[in-house]
């Protein structure tokens, strides 16, 4: 019995083992590269519910976000709410199809939240919307 009669016994096999390393090391890379993706423009709040809520389709946006400790920001930069009207007038310039976005946590308190409205409904063109969560 020579060498080459023992190779012939041994059926052949593809050992696919390192073939499924890589496709789940390149599944993990592309699932992880895409949750960096997203897109957020406003600073981190918890959002309301709203069952009527749906997704707004305008190509320019401003953001302005009251945290739950009741600090105004202005496109992820802090701003007193009595210059929000200049900046956001300022922002919005001569374009009309622009919608600022509130993004105010469920905890502020109401008032806050309206007073943060009122000095956005002064600047024309500007559409007002409120963020919610579904």
């Amino acid at each position: 019995m020579d060498l080459d009669d023992i190779e012939q016994d041994l059926p052949a096999h593809v050992n696919i083992v390192p073939l499924l390393d890589v496709l789940f090391a390149l599944l993990t890379f592309f699932i992880m590269s895409t949750l960096f993706l997203t897109r957020s423009e406003g600073l981190p709040v918890n959002l309301p519910k709203a069952s009527t809520a749906k997704q707004q389709q305008v190509p320019t946006r401003i953001t302005i976000t009251v945290d739950e400790k009741e600090q105004v920001s202005l496109n992820r930069k802090p701003i007193a709410v009595d210059d929000l009207t200049a900046q956001v007038r300022t922002l919005v310039g001569s374009n009309p199809e622009v919608l600022v976005i509130i993004n105010a946590d469920e905890k502020v308190d109401y008032g806050r939240v309206v007073a943060v409205m009122d000095r956005v409904r002064q600047v024309e063109g500007a559409k007002l919307a409120i963020a919610t969560q579904r």
